[in-house]
């Protein structure tokens, strides 16, 4: 069977590979990237994958992650993996992990909880569960699902 590449190689930057089919969109968002950035990005959607089925894949040029960003896309596609490109080569690969507890993320849906008064409290999230994720609130132990998660981030 023949086998063609249907996103071209990228000389420096990152690529996120193993995303669950149609997440995507929401990778690029949780980067920040709209059609007024500068990097240039490449996305491929439903892609066939062995281990997946059908998987997503993003390349974004002359781009790092930072440490909420790949937290943020720890909690949408946690089976990812990260390869950073340096000279058209893969200088570090890395699969992503759940952390145990995440902060400033996303807030708290409890209307009632301290993080959302005017109190200087940054919403902090221990993870209870991570298959499937399920975050609870450190200030009201308010809990959300990982469809929930999904939606906020």
């Amino acid at each position: 069977m023949d086998q063609t590449l249907k996103i071209s190689k990228i000389k420096e930057g990152t690529v996120i590979d193993h995303i669950p089919a149609g997440k995507g969109l929401k990778v690029l968002s949780i980067l920040g990237i709209s059609e007024n950035g500068t990097n240039t990005v490449s996305i491929a959607m439903r892609v066939q994958s062995g281990h997946l089925g059908q998987k997503d894949v993003v390349k974004v040029e002359n781009r790092s992650l930072g440490k909420d960003e790949l937290d943020k896309l720890s909690l949408l596609a946690p089976e990812a993996s990260i390869s950073i490109i340096r000279n058209f080569e893969i200088v570090e690969k890395f699969k992503l992990s759940i952390p145990d507890s995440v902060s400033g993320i996303f807030e708290c849906q409890n209307q009632n909880c301290i993080s959302k008064t005017r109190e200087p409290v940054t919403p902090s999230f221990q993870v209870i569960s991570k298959k499937p994720i399920v975050v609870k609130c450190v200030f009201c132990e308010r809990t959300i699902a990982e469809g929930e998660i999904h939606k906020l981030l």
